[in-house]
């Protein structure tokens, strides 16, 4: 499933935290989930990423989550860990961490709030991988971050030894294009709705929420463009998008970890300051779920 060309796969999850009812973190749960999204087309899972909640979780809960679900999933699958902040020295902490804890590799997000200047992103990036012997999947996610890492600087730092990926969230083709023109940096889509669009330009997988619930889906999408048969890559891609579309009517993973408890799995409610699904937000993401045929009720 992985190579030198697709390092992670096609399929990475970037997994929910599963929390208790008391927003304690659910590291059982947390274990089962990671098993049943391997079970169900994920080469690979990024732990305490935006899904997971980095933000609102310790630095203690960060490594222990990875050892769990490294645990969990015992070689079948990869482990990333998400060790982005907006502070560089943090950052090679938490990458260290992730090291002792059994991570494969880790994800680095745009340092959010701070804006520094392309310059700053190359030193604050290049930093953190030369602290590091793992290899490092770049987050380019300029709705969160408040600034992209721009075409030149992705091509520069894809001359780092250790820097081999990018999880691509600009929602910009050309853009997206241009950096598959000029470089070899490996391209995962990073929004669910771009990933087809994104595999024409030259991605080689998805960095996807919906594969909590529809990995095998995203997986047969996936396997059919690359098998040249992009009419059924088509029909799975059109019909998810009321997938697409509801797992993100609130901040993400508001509505994802609604949508695995309705369906039997490990979710739990959001930390604050996000705060859980209304009733109405509940009944439009039943009906999302509905028309992209994922069936609501417990599993064994």
């Amino acid at each position: 499933m992985a190579s030198s060309d697709t390092p992670f796969g096609r399929v990475v999850t970037a997994m929910i935290t599963p929390m208790t009812g008391d927003r304690a973190v659910d590291y059982d749960g947390a274990a089962r989930l990671a098993v049943h999204l391997v079970d169900n087309g994920s080469d690979a899972l990024v732990i305490s990423g935006t899904t997971g909640e980095s933000g609102t979780t310790s630095d203690a809960e960060k490594a222990e989550l990875v050892r769990a679900v490294v645990d969990a999933v015992a070689g079948r699958a990869k482990v990333l860990a998400g060790v982005g902040t907006n502070n560089t020295a943090h950052s090679i902490e938490l990458s260290a961490e992730a090291v002792k804890s059994g991570a494969d590799a880790l994800l680095i997000a745009t340092p959010y709030y701070s804006k520094p200047s392309q310059d700053g992103l190359r030193a604050h990036f290049e930093a953190i991988a030369d602290s590091t012997d793992l290899p490092v999947m770049l987050y380019d996610i300029p709705g969160r971050s408040a600034l992209p890492i721009e075409t030149d600087t992705l091509i520069a730092l894809s001359a780092h030894p250790q820097i081999v990926a990018v999880k691509d969230a600009k929602n910009d083709l050309v853009r997206t294009s241009w950096v598959q023109a000029k470089c070899d940096l490996i391209n995962y889509c990073g929004s669910d709705e771009f990933t087809l669009p994104m595999l024409a330009v030259g991605a080689v997988g998805t960095v996807s929420v919906a594969s909590h619930l529809a990995g095998t889906r995203l997986r047969e999408m996936i396997d059919a463009f690359f098998a040249g048969d992009v009419a059924t890559a088509r029909r799975i891609h059109l019909g998810l998008l009321p997938l697409f579309t509801g797992l993100f009517r609130v901040s993400s993973p508001t509505d994802v970890k609604a949508a695995l408890t309705l369906v039997g799995l490990p979710a739990g409610p959001v930390r604050l300051p996000l705060v859980d699904a209304t009733d109405e937000q509940i009944d439009l993401l039943k009906a999302d779920l509905a028309a992209a045929n994922i069936s609501v009720g417990p599993r064994a």
